[in-house]
């Protein structure tokens, strides 16, 4: 089994304790892929982002066009990826979609979609990536999960199937990389205050109380943002976690553990 080694912190706060690593980051040109490519840059980390359009990427961010749906363009992005990088130690598999519905509102073809991208998406930027981070002496995936995984939520069993099999596929792909050092985590947001989550509630009758519902479902009756999924994300991914592997870090103000009681007279 190879051993991971202690990295201590560099500067004040320990807020280069990525220093000298090098990052990918699946969707990273917007929502929580975008804050965490920024974030793991400005803690030291060389960093590229694999993005449908990666236009908007900036210096010191490295972009490069991908198609998680597509093995030949994930294979040949994260080859020059890792190329130009000079070598891979952290994955952040965070791209994906959504869906709404019961069991009844999607056909087929849509579940197949869905599907493919958020799990089988993860599945082959990690294979195209595995043979980079065995050379790694601070090997780490994050999968960006949800609490979707773990909690019934009403008009999402598409999404949900997704996000449970990629809490399991985590725990799986943590079995098995393990003795060769590579550590996997996933992160459960709960609702997050994202461009896709805005693009729903812009969508909505009435997206003022469609908001309200939201943030009051979560005991601390707001959206999650994505600078605290991005905290979460830089935590599992750091070398201070070496220790951590085959873990579910719930980032979702309360929703899953907390059973608060209504307020009012005791």
């Amino acid at each position: 089994m190879r051993q991971q080694s202690y990295r201590k912190p560099e500067g004040e706060d320990g807020v280069s304790d990525f220093e000298g690593l090098k990052a990918l980051v699946t969707g990273g040109a917007s929502g929580i892929g975008r804050v965490t490519a920024r974030l793991l840059a400005e803690r030291g980390a060389r960093v590229a982002v694999l993005d449908l359009d990666p236009s908007g990427v900036e210096k010191p961010l490295l972009g490069y066009r991908a198609d998680v749906g597509d093995d030949a363009c994930v294979r040949e992005a994260v080859a020059a990826a890792v190329a130009e990088l000079g070598g891979l130690d952290v994955l952040v598999n965070n791209a994906g979609i959504g869906a709404l519905g019961t069991v009844e509102d999607n056909d087929d073809a849509e579940w197949h979609r869905v599907l493919d991208v958020n799990v089988v998406g993860m599945v082959r930027t990690s294979r195209a990536a595995l043979p980079h981070l065995r050379r790694s002496s601070h090997a780490a995936v994050v999968n960006t999960c949800s609490i979707a995984a773990t909690a019934g939520l009403p008009q999402r069993a598409l999404y949900s199937a997704t996000k449970g099999a990629v809490y399991s596929l985590t725990l799986a792909m943590a079995a098995d990389h393990v003795r060769e050092g590579i550590r996997v985590n996933c992160v459960n947001p709960g609702t997050a205050d994202t461009p896709w989550v805005g693009r729903l509630l812009g969508a909505s009758d009435d997206p003022a109380a469609e908001r309200a519902a939201l943030e009051a479902r979560q005991p601390t009756g707001r959206l999650v943002s994505a600078a605290e999924v991005a905290g979460a994300i830089a935590y599992l991914a750091s070398p201070l976690s070496g220790a951590t592997t085959g873990t579910s870090l719930a980032v979702d103000g309360g929703m899953q553990g907390l059973r608060l009681r209504p307020e009012g007279p005791r």
